[in-house]
């Protein structure tokens, strides 16, 4: 209890200085986080660290503050963000610095770069609000992401970085703009990720709410230990209501890409596409104690897509999962072994491996179905046997303790490629119900599967999961 009143003293500390702050003042914060050391293991019987974690030293000494004021009169507000990350972005050896929003509206209207931090904690306690009045500017001025030929509205990184909204800050793309023009259209060409995290080590972000993003929520790319926890994401439309899927289409909420020792804890996804995915090189990878609504649940992948490049992911675990009406309460995808056209809505032909995924403790309401390999990606439409083409190999999988009901008698599909078939697919203690008519849900699909264990192959993938070759 001493412990806990300590943490809320101090957390009612940092609220109050900040709200003391201005614009020209610079005022200190003496920091008193404690750095943990995050440990993923490559063993599949033992699980990563569940208190991984990263902060800055308790010996950093108080550096300068810089409080961001909003431009007038709902204006953009780049100008004077991106004065303050300069000014207050890289802290003095042996100090950390501030870079506080305060409780109000901030309108964002053009790019954000604000990259090569160095030990600093950001604090949000009002809404960063994107204004998408002129979707033209954002299609010719998004920033690239180094991925898919994907971009960004906001790129930023650096080291030893806090970013934290304490349960209130928020970001909000204003998505609607984007779900009406884009129409159903995958991977819209500019159309921006909301929040890339990029080149970032030993950093921290939680308690922040994303509203309506433009595109992919957040990404984390070239970066290493890093936590994003207590963080809640909803692509509602304004209207109050979830808009069709087709107009929600690439509204993920987090993808990882050439990324190690990540840790998703306490997330709330609802949208209409990939709630948590690890992608291309995403390595030691843990999402835990999160909830996930509506869209396609946990994704790992889409990955194969590049031509000829080895990409894998490993180490990877998810556990202590609640997923409510979503497609599955997991699944992988890879592309198919034919190359069709040009990411980002083209691609295949690439290899690599996944291995050493967990997926334990998973409580599943009226949610499609358990568990989805697919390895016909392509966008561009298969023909017959593509879906056997794929060199991107799957193995060493395992599904522990699956509860909850699912939307008819299929508990699992898993369509692998028989130019590389998945292998070693262990399940344990799978107890489901048909939310339908209340039975015992007896499906196992399979195609190029080997070496299964804890369960039976019950017959070929019924072709639904093929429907991933256009999305």
């Amino acid at each position: 209890m001493l412990l806990v009143l300590i943490l809320l003293a101090s957390i009612l500390g940092v609220r109050a200085s900040a709200k003391s702050s201005s614009s020209s003042s610079h005022a200190g914060l003496s920091s008193s986080h404690t750095k943990l050391t995050s440990t993923h293991t490559k063993s599949a019987s033992v699980h990563p660290s569940s208190t991984s974690g990263y902060g800055p030293p308790t010996s950093a000494q108080s550096g300068i503050t810089c409080t961001v004021t909003p431009a007038a009169n709902g204006a953009d507000s780049a100008a004077v963000i991106r004065k303050a990350f300069k000014s207050c972005g890289r802290a003095k050896a042996g100090q950390r610095n501030r870079i506080v929003f305060e409780n109000t509206t901030y309108t964002i209207g053009s790019v954000l770069e604000t990259t090569n931090l160095q030990n600093v904690d950001i604090e949000l306690y009002g809404t960063l609000s994107w204004d998408n009045s002129n979707l033209d500017y954002w299609l010719k001025n998004s920033l690239v992401v180094g991925y898919q030929n994907q971009s960004t509205a906001w790129r930023l990184g650096g080291d030893s970085i806090t970013f934290n909204g304490y349960g209130t800050g928020t970001f909000d793309g204003n998505g609607d703009a984007w779900y009406r023009f884009i129409n159903g259209r995958s991977n819209y060409p500019g159309r921006p990720h909301q929040l890339t995290i990029t080149d970032t080590t030993n950093s921290t972000f939680q308690g922040l709410n994303f509203l309506q993003s433009q595109m992919w929520t957040m990404t984390v790319i070239h970066s290493s230990d890093v936590l994003l926890q207590d963080i809640y994401f909803d692509s509602l439309t304004s209207r109050g209501c979830v808009a069709e899927f087709s107009d929600l289409k690439n509204t993920d909420g987090c993808d990882t890409i050439y990324a190690n020792n990540i840790t998703f804890r306490r997330w709330v996804v609802d949208n209409g596409d990939d709630g948590i995915s690890p992608k291309a090189n995403s390595t030691n990878i843990l999402i835990e104690d999160s909830e996930f609504y509506r869209g396609s649940g946990i994704a790992l992948g889409s990955i194969g897509q590049m031509h000829d490049q080895f990409e894998t992911i490993e180490n990877v675990t998810c556990r202590n999962i609640t997923a409510h009406n979503t497609k599955n309460g997991a699944y992988i995808k890879t592309w198919t072994g034919v190359t069709k056209g040009y990411p980002p809505n083209g691609g295949g032909g690439g290899f690599g491996y996944a291995q050493n995924l967990v997926f334990e403790n998973f409580k599943l309401i009226n949610v499609q179905k358990a568990f989805t390999i697919t390895q016909c990606t392509n966008f561009e439409g298969n023909k017959a046997g593509d879906c056997d083409t794929s060199k991107f190999n799957i193995r060493d999988v395992y599904l522990r303790n699956f509860t909850g009901t699912v939307r008819g008698g299929i508990v699992t599909t898993m369509q692998c490629s028989a130019a590389a078939p998945c292998r070693d697919i262990h399940m344990s203690n799978i107890v489901l119900e048909n939310s339908s008519n209340h039975t015992t849900p007896g499906q196992y699909q399979c195609a190029s599967v080997n070496d299964t264990v804890g369960f039976l192959c019950t017959g070929p993938p019924d072709g639904e999961d093929n429907a991933f070759k256009r999305r």
